[in-house]
């Protein structure tokens, strides 16, 4: 059974930081790309950020470019989204998802539960 599970949402004041991270368990992440995707009430699916196997490669939503940094530790199987300079509209539900392309969200296989980010002006 594959399982995505985020964790590190929560609320937070405009400017402030969070770090979400996302633990695989029943797949090996080291040979796919990791993204983070978000959605927020009434508001379509948008991905985040993407991560290649290497970390060599990755993409940013330009909303997010410069503030959001994807990581990953394929050691422990986990993907990261430092959060910085976090802004009202990053406010959503952010999801983990494996194994797709880039942010192609219909690409991508597995995804996890979400975890809700909250940004207070």
């Amino acid at each position: 059974l594959v399982q995505l599970v985020e964790s590190g949402g929560g609320s937070v004041q405009a400017g402030g930081s969070l770090r979400l991270s996302c633990a695989a368990s029943g797949y090996a992440i080291s040979y796919n790309n990791m993204a983070w995707f978000r959605q927020a009430p009434g508001k379509e699916r948008e991905g985040v950020a993407g991560i290649s196997p290497s970390s060599l490669s990755t993409d940013y939503a330009d909303s997010v470019q410069g503030r959001f940094t994807i990581s990953r530790d394929n050691a422990k199987n986990t993907v990261y989204l430092q959060m910085n300079s976090l802004k009202p509209e990053d406010t959503a539900n952010y999801y983990c998802a494996a194994g797709g392309w880039s942010l192609v969200g219909r690409t991508y296989k597995y995804w996890g539960q979400g975890t809700q980010v909250t940004v207070s002006s």
